[in-house]
């Protein structure tokens, strides 16, 4: 069966889980050696080991709070953001203007966010604190840092791109779980109507010979009776082969094969069949679809109609059934929704009613959207 599903992950190693997921973002760490240089250059003793430690803690946050941002977790993602908020603040204590090389790991996590007026608010406000911070704060002896704003406005505008695609990513994957999921649910859909198709009719037929054969037997009419357990035989044989191809959905149905087996199982059932000898006026993508409608009324009239008579009127895109059954009101089973389905997927219409003197099933189907041809007469 030809389904689109999918794949199993199996053995295979899944890069965006795990701790393999903190990798890439691990290699931008390397970065914060600026910050490693400036405690080393501004604190010794306790204070240096502070400062250290800080950088590590804040490496970790960081790792942690951007794929709490990637996941859309906002709860532990607003913690972790405003821990590194904080450890910056500290650091400054250890680094001086070093420490503000933290920002840029910010505005990545700012960027996380996905919101807009965050995004450009922090971004701006980080871009001018990198700028004026070091002079205003004068035991630092440092000039304004324009290379560090400029950067921290660059990494937002680069990693705003970088989430756009990740969101893409993820859509495409949603996008491509549902077609599956679609694409599953149809071919379940139709196994299950072609199944009702091939089975309803065929066990209906196996049974209208077996009986019949059962009443040649008991008459001693024993060679028609053989002779309909051999066509019980090789129906069932066929209808095996039938379900099979449908379930692999290569399977071959022609409104010329559905009307000769109609004739055989209605003969079979002591009804009178009035059918087209021929089918050569029927437009050709109409044939399959009026071959299965024949197969189900047919079925219906034999279950339920108690007719004596049944009579199929053939067009180029339309079919009708009638029969002088009890008529009443269509059933509503699998059966007929099947055939609606069908037609409408031509864009059909499908007409059921019960009459006084019997029952009329029709469908008409339209003819396909043709482009006028190009009048070559006027072409220069």
């Amino acid at each position: 069966m030809n389904t689109t599903s999918c794949e199993p992950e199996g053995p295979t190693v899944r890069w965006d889980r795990g701790w393999r997921r903190y990798i890439f973002p691990a290699f931008w760490l390397v970065y914060l050696g600026q910050t490693v240089a400036g405690v080393q250059k501004h604190s010794t003793g306790a204070a240096a080991a502070a400062g250290y430690t800080i950088v590590g803690c804040f490496a970790v946050g960081y790792l942690l709070a951007l794929q709490r941002g990637m996941d859309r977790r906002p709860r532990s993602f607003w913690v972790l953001y405003g821990l590194g908020f904080a450890l910056t603040a500290v650091e400054c204590v250890f680094a001086h203007q070093d420490a503000l090389a933290f920002l840029v790991y910010l505005s990545v996590l700012t960027v996380a966010t996905r919101r807009p007026v965050v995004i450009v608010v922090a971004t701006l406000g980080y871009a001018t604190a990198a700028i004026a911070l070091p002079p205003l704060v004068t035991s630092w002896h440092a000039a304004a840092d324009w290379d560090l704003g400029i950067t921290l406005v660059l990494v937002a505008f680069a990693l705003l791109g970088f989430f756009k695609i990740i969101d893409a990513n993820e859509a495409l994957a949603a996008a491509r779980a549902e077609v599956a999921r679609l694409a599953a649910e149809n071919e379940r859909s139709r196994i299950a109507r072609d199944l009702h198709d091939l089975l309803g009719h065929s066990l209906t037929t196996i049974t209208v010979k077996a009986g019949l054969a059962r009443r040649l037997a008991e008459r001693g009419e024993d060679d028609r009776a053989r002779a309909e357990i051999a066509e019980v035989e090789q129906l069932s044989r066929r209808t095996l082969g039938d379900v099979r191809a449908a379930v692999s959905a290569h399977r071959e149905l022609t409104l010329a094969g559905e009307l000769a087996t109609g004739r055989e199982v209605l003969r079979a059932a002591g009804i009178i069949a009035e059918l087209p000898a021929s089918v050569a006026e029927v437009d050709q993508d109409v044939e399959e679809l009026f071959g299965w409608v024949v197969r189900e009324g047919l079925t219906n009239v034999i279950r339920h109609s108690r007719a004596t008579h049944v009579r199929i009127t053939l067009g180029a895109r339309s079919l009708e059934i009638a029969d002088d059954g009890r008529g009443g009101v269509a059933p509503a089973g699998n059966g007929l929704r099947g055939v609606r389905e069908r037609v409408e997927a031509l864009r059909g219409r499908l007409h059921v009613a019960g009459r006084a003197d019997g029952f009329v099933l029709r469908v008409d189907v339209p003819a396909p959207a043709t482009v006028p041809a190009r009048d070559l007469s006027r072409a220069p």
